[in-house]
């Protein structure tokens, strides 16, 4: 079965630091969720920035359901390949309203199983409808996770990329964060994960991959991934 995400012998990097990524090889499947792991600065964020076009891999290719990504723009991988990034920071529009911020997000497909529209992202997260009027700057950390993976659905992507949902959020809107991503799942959810939160991370995942300088180091189902601590501690650094 062909994957519905594959990367292969991907590497990329900045003109100041040159590659950091030392030839990604990941893939993804259709309705399963990879948790991507590893140490502050190993690649996870530039892997998920090459993505989605906003760093551009020197080599390798990324294939949306056969389809070559690298050498698109990010608006091409976005609006027409069909991946969605909830970015780490959230990135809201911080003058704009909860509504405006989701408007600005909405993608027709006209094709798909599941097409979101703003009334499902209301449903989904009764917070946003509350919140709708109030811009970006006057909500609270918890609350732009929500908008941005609200922004992240009504794209109607076929791939989402989950960089640090719960970084920076109190363990009460980590549980929240983290439940509105496992509901997703039910659904039927594509995505990858960076997480440093171990607890979150796996459990929301299919499968684990972790990287160190800039590869894949270990993969493995997470059935498996948690009854191999010994070498998963080592190589996230845990005591």
């Amino acid at each position: 079965m062909t994957a519905l995400l594959e990367i292969c012998d991907v590497r990329a990097g900045y003109a100041e630091t040159g590659d950091v990524l030392q030839g990604i090889d990941l893939d993804l499947n259709e309705g399963e969720v990879v948790a991507l792991l590893g140490r502050n600065g190993v690649g996870k964020t530039t892997l998920m920035n090459s993505l989605v076009g906003l760093v551009r891999p020197r080599s390798g290719s990324i294939r949306l359901e056969g389809r070559e990504l690298v050498g698109l723009s990010t608006h091409e991988i976005a609006r027409d390949a069909g991946i969605a990034i909830v970015p780490q920071g959230r990135r809201i529009f911080a003058r704009l309203t909860v509504e405006e911020n989701l408007k600005l997000a909405r993608r027709a497909t006209g094709s798909r199983t599941v097409e979101w529209r703003l009334d499902d992202v209301y449903e989904l997260l009764p917070r946003l409808r509350e919140r709708r009027r109030h811009r970006g700057d006057q909500l609270s950390g918890g609350e732009q996770q929500m908008v941005a993976i609200g922004r992240a659905l009504l794209a109607n992507p076929r791939v989402y990329l989950f960089d640090e949902p719960s970084e920076g959020l109190a363990p009460r809107l980590i549980d929240v964060v983290t439940e509105t991503i496992a509901g997703l799942r039910e659904l039927g959810l594509s995505a990858i994960v960076v997480e440093q939160n171990l607890h979150v991370a796996v459990g929301l995942a299919d499968r684990v991959a972790i990287m160190t300088k800039g590869e894949i180091a270990y993969r493995a189902t997470t059935e498996t991934f948690r009854g191999n601590r010994a070498t998963a501690h080592a190589l996230l650094g845990l005591g």
